[in-house]
């Protein structure tokens, strides 16, 4: 059975990056709309957007964070990465720096997002926040895994992510189970 995953990543710089791995046919997601439509939705008001990204993310048992050179930073990866967390969805991070774009380039390395993130480990809420409070708070990124290729050329890249995903996914609802929403 395909898990049903929710891709966060950013739009601008890695649309390509993240049509490769969504047209990989391992996992059934959400669809990846054309330049057109992602401008109309982001030019919304920031209630709508969120309304969005909930009812996108409403039947997804995961999200799929693809981290790219500018990832951590974004506004709306960061809401969706916070969402999932509330709503006791699976996350996963896979790092596509490595997978070329549409002109054949690689990117930068881009920071880990669950680093901007603690979970208080005894009431299980989410603070955005890269430092932990006290003793009952770790860091999300000491929680949520991410897959980094070994590999350097993209074509080995995409098979190491191809080959590993399910296996993620499923990693990452075991993860998130443990954890009471």
């Amino acid at each position: 059975m395909k898990r049903q995953v929710f891709f966060s990543f950013h739009y601008d710089n890695d649309a390509w990056r993240v049509s490769q791995v969504r047209n990989m046919g391992v996992v059934e997601s959400q669809k990846l709309f054309s330049d057109n439509s992602w401008e109309t939705v982001r030019r919304k008001s920031d209630p709508a957007i969120k309304s969005w990204i909930d009812n996108e993310m409403k039947w997804r048992s995961c999200v799929v964070v693809l981290i790219g050179a500018e990832t951590a930073n974004r506004k709306w990866v960061q809401y969706e990465i916070e969402h999932a967390w509330k709503e006791g969805k699976g996350i996963v991070g896979i790092y596509i720096d490595s997978l070329e774009d549409s002109t054949g380039k690689q990117s930068k390395r881009g920071k880990n997002p669950f680093d901007y993130f603690c979970i208080d480990t005894t009431f299980n809420y989410i603070t955005k926040n890269s430092i932990p409070a006290d003793s009952n708070e770790v860091r999300l990124s000491s929680i949520i895994k991410t897959f980094d290729s070994s590999y350097v050329s993209s074509k080995y890249v995409y098979e190491d992510i191809k080959n590993n995903i399910e296996k993620l996914i499923e990693e990452a609802i075991k993860i998130r189970n443990k954890y009471p929403k």
